[in-house]
């Protein structure tokens, strides 16, 4: 596990959401959840679909209210967006009509940043994910891969402190999802932001987290957490590890025995 001072700490208490449908049924999406994140951390979340990983996010982000329970971001409680979140979906949301760095730059003109201190970080961001050239060009001129880099990069830029992650990468085809984890888990290294990363990928979630919690089926509770001990930095070798191996054999086995997955 690692910290930083880049990053902050998260707690959640006892959380549980309910959504009320439109014929005035209660839907339980989450089920007391208590949960520790430490600052500079990097967490995944697995779990199947529906079991309430998104919605755990926007919790923490602030976005939706909890209905019981409580969450801290640093040393506040969630009322409301949290201004040192950064979130980044699956799909990249950029806005067509401006450039790439036009969009890298879209939350220091909303939250009016400081212009050029800002400027200089964009421009360090893009560069250091091999778009320093592609500034003045428009999302409908990059590849899937190429937009959600810029989707990180504008994330980032304000030095949220906390990246949250859905499912970011899940569009992409096998290879650029590579190359993709791979690229982020060198920008995390450099910046050390706190990350709950959301995925599918029971491979993903070993190879780039500190911890992997595991989800039950909705309503969505904490299964198991899985501390993963391998060094840094990981790569195509590190999925060859046993230990790795081991790892995503836990989850998978946690997934047999919830009737989620099966031997055949």
């Amino acid at each position: 596990m690692v910290a930083a001072e880049s990053g902050v700490q998260i707690g959640l208490r006892s959380v549980s959401k309910r959504y009320m449908t439109a014929s005035g049924d209660a839907v339980d999406a989450l089920a007391d959840i208590d949960l520790d994140i430490m600052a500079g951390e990097f967490v995944a979340i697995v779990g199947p679909s529906g079991c309430g990983k998104s919605t755990l996010m926007m919790l923490v982000s602030g976005l939706i209210p909890v209905t019981t329970g409580a969450i801290t971001v640093g040393d506040a409680p969630v009322k409301g967006a949290v201004s040192k979140a950064g979130i980044v979906f699956q799909r990249d949301v950029l806005l067509d009509w401006r450039t790439v760095l036009g969009n890298v730059m879209l939350p220091v003109e909303i939250k009016k940043l400081d212009r050029e201190t800002h400027l200089k970080k964009a421009r360090d961001l893009l560069r250091s994910v091999g778009l320093a050239e592609f500034e003045e060009k428009y999302p409908a001129e990059l590849s899937g891969g190429m937009r959600q880099r810029v989707a990180i990069c504008r994330a980032l830029v304000q030095d949220p402190g906390l990246l949250l992650m859905d499912e970011p990468f899940g569009a992409l085809d096998a290879l650029t999802r590579e190359q993709m984890n791979l690229d982020l888990q060198r920008i995390w290294l450099r910046d050390r932001n706190t990350v709950m990363f959301i995925t599918h990928s029971i491979e993903e979630a070993v190879l780039l987290a500190d911890r992997v919690v595991v989800m039950t089926s909705r309503p969505g509770r904490i299964a198991d957490i899985l501390t993963v001990d391998l060094p840094r930095p990981r790569g195509a070798q590190t999925r060859s590890e046993k230990s790795f191996v081991d790892c995503v054999e836990r989850i998978r086995r946690h997934f047999m025995a919830l009737g989620i997955l099966s031997e055949t």
